[in-house]
């Protein structure tokens, strides 16, 4: 806003544009919606152009599609060049050794550093679990930007068993930002690092408490299973802001942890995804100020977001209009929910007057709750009346039953035919895992299945339905079915059935919910892929796999690739900080920043111990304000709390 620029656009005031889950692609085929993530993308760009922000923060699935089309791809590098390349100077430095902060990369340096590009916005980004890497190589497609120099990607682990968090630290004028991210790793693999200790924070080693420390995360806030979330309180509490990416609901204004005592923004997706209540909340992002160790957030609301209306009723509500018994009832339930979306459609009318970047036609949801002896109607015919007049004609009606049917389902065990009869919308909230789950748990009685785990088994599932990964489920089989022959043969067990099948689920129950069942999954994913390419190029019927798992670079916890050498020109032309080069004898150049400050080389860092409550927390000020004007940093010492 014009009249706090004074005060924003001073030299020690990181100005940051904050956005989570963009889900680029998505629907990008259907009639109606196909652009809409593509043109609210542009709209968060041009936020970032008009709010002269020092960088833009992403905190996961940017693409929808874990390998997004090529309409996608362009339409995502097109928006960024537009926005994030050009003369502005960037006048903010790095302080971390950036062969470690971006290690994966071919190109390990921030990108507005590059001699050869010319970068007016930064972008840092995390993947989400739509965009992760997969396959062999171990790529997502945020690495093919990354590759281009359009987007600066961190926070990767390579390992499965441990986690150690080494933070972008920048400095702009007196303020200093430590960056944290790590990006989407499976809930419960996460969760068990978590619990063994295997998660460690770097912390800078010089005036530990003054840095900001900013961190991005894409997991489950909310809890989905008993180990499928991560609880706040395993965050470290020297921490001052998390930004929780992965749940789509909008809760950006930041809520204060008491326990932890930082704060947590959830600026939730840009896309409406799913016909649900929490997407029906209005979508923002923010703009994050930070001078100091004080902050604040300023929420941006979207414009060109579709508009969205979701209503329940409760058939068996409304006796004086209708009741089971009477002949004409089902005319009279579908006249009813008529006037239902007649009067969101409406309201959706008088919403977007005055505002021509909302899309015009919205997305409608009437859930009916038809318990009590109604009967469903063709949903066909009804939606046929709306067909011109919504952006989603095919799902605007949703019936649901309350409990009385889930708990026949519990009783019979499972059905999957009657499942796979269900209409697709109610397959699709079955999460693949708890099909899995469920077969395994009535196969567990008929003593099938015993060499494979439910766990690792859902996760190859999932990856073939999600990633497209064909020879997933059978090279896990093959994979631990090799590992439980050489097992046997170690063992030398007697050759009876009885003494065989204890054995087997020894071994078995010994993987579960461990670091090795992982392992197995990531091996097999590997092999599949490179089983694909191998047939691919070679068609030859002489391959096959050998006993022993080959050098295949599995997640290790060693980095095996050394850091590529820097080399590089620093950009005179630019107000920024430059990558140098230290010249020795030796091939190894070590990567050396000359920052303006000649004795803050590489600042060291330590790593930090959980639980101990650390001095920064009594210095955080925090003010928050949702008005057009505001002074951000009112008070010019820090309170103390």
């Amino acid at each position: 806003s014009s009249s706090s620029s004074s005060t924003s656009n001073d030299e020690d005031t990181f100005k940051i544009l904050i956005a989570t889950d963009i889900h680029l692609g998505y629907l990008e085929k259907d009639a109606i919606r196909g652009n809409d993530t593509f043109v609210t993308f542009d709209e968060i760009m041009k936020q970032a152009v008009q709010n002269e922000v020092d960088f833009v923060l992403l905190g996961g699935d940017l693409f929808h599609d874990n390998k997004p089309s090529r309409k996608t791809m362009h339409c995502c590098m097109e928006v960024m060049r537009k926005y994030c390349m050009g003369d502005r100077p960037i006048i903010f430095e790095i302080l971390s050794d950036q062969a470690v902060n971006f290690s994966h990369s071919k190109f390990p340096w921030v990108n507005y550093l590059d001699s050869n590009l010319n970068i007016s916005i930064p972008v840092f980004s995390v993947h989400g679990n739509h965009d992760d890497p997969t396959g062999a190589d171990g790529l997502c497609a945020i690495d093919l930007l990354s590759c281009a120099g359009l987007i600066n990607h961190f926070g990767r682990s390579r390992s499965v068993e441990k986690l150690e968090i080494s933070p972008v630290l920048l400095q702009k004028g007196n303020t200093r930002i430590a960056l944290y991210g790590i990006g989407s790793i499976p809930d419960e693999r996460l969760y068990r690092m978590f619990i063994n200790n295997q998660v460690t924070m770097l912390r800078p080693r010089e005036d530990e408490d003054g840095w900001f420390n900013l961190f991005v995360i894409h997991q489950n806030r909310s809890k989905h299973g008993a180990t499928n979330y991560i609880p706040e309180q395993f965050l470290d509490d020297f921490l001052d802001l998390v930004v929780w990416g992965h749940e789509h609901e909008c809760k950006i204004a930041p809520v204060r942890n008491e326990q932890q005592l930082f704060y947590v923004t959830q600026p939730g997706s840009s896309v409406i995804t799913s016909l649900s209540p929490g997407e029906a909340v209005k979508k923002h992002i923010g703009l994050l100020r930070v001078k100091g160790k004080k902050m604040n957030l300023q929420k941006i609301p979207l414009q060109t977001i579709r508009q969205f209306f979701i209503q329940d009723v409760t058939l068996s509500e409304h006796p004086d209009l209708f009741s089971p018994e009477q002949p004409n009832v089902m005319l009279k339930v579908m006249d009813f929910c008529q006037e239902k979306v007649e009067e969101m459609l409406e309201e959706a009318e008088r919403q977007r007057l005055g505002n021509s970047l909302t899309p015009e036609k919205p997305l409608i949801r009437l859930r009916v709750d038809y318990s009590g002896g109604f009967e469903v109607f063709n949903t066909m015919r009804f939606s046929q009346k709306f067909v011109d007049r919504v952006a989603n004609p095919k799902d605007i009606l949703h019936f649901i039953r309350h409990r009385e049917a889930k708990d026949n389902i519990k009783e019979e065990g499972m059905d999957f035919e009657a499942i796979l009869s269900h209409p697709t919308s109610e397959v699709l909230q079955l999460r693949v895992e708890d099909l899995v789950k469920e077969y395994f748990q009535k196969a567990e009685k008929n003593v099938q299945l015993s060499l494979l785990t439910e766990q690792g088994m859902g996760k190859a599932v999932q990856e073939f339905v999600d990633k497209e990964e064909k020879d997933a489920i059978e090279e896990l089989i093959k994979y631990q079915l090799e590992k439980t022959q050489r097992y046997l043969r170690e063992r030398r067990v007697e050759a009876t059935e009885e003494k065989i099948d204890e054995e087997i689920r020894q071994f078995r129950d010994s993987k579960r919910n461990t670091a090795e069942e992982d392992e197995e999954v990531q091996e097999a994913i590997i092999r599949a892929k490179a089983h694909r390419d191998r047939s691919d190029s070679v068609r030859d019927d002489d391959l096959n796999l050998s006993d022993e798992p080959a050098d295949i670079a599995v997640e290790s916890d060693e980095a095996s690739t050394s850091a590529p050498t820097i080399r590089g020109r620093g950009r005179g032309s630019r107000g920024t900080s430059r990558r140098g080069r230290e010249d020795s004898d030796s091939d190894e150049n070590v990567a050396f920043l000359k920052c303006s400050k000649p004795k803050q080389k590489l600042t060291s860092l330590s790593a930090s111990k959980r639980g101990s409550q650390s001095q920064s927390q009594s210095f955080k000020g925090v003010c928050f304000d949702d008005e057009d004007e505001f002074d951000p940093f009112k008070g010019s010492r820090p309170q103390r709390r």
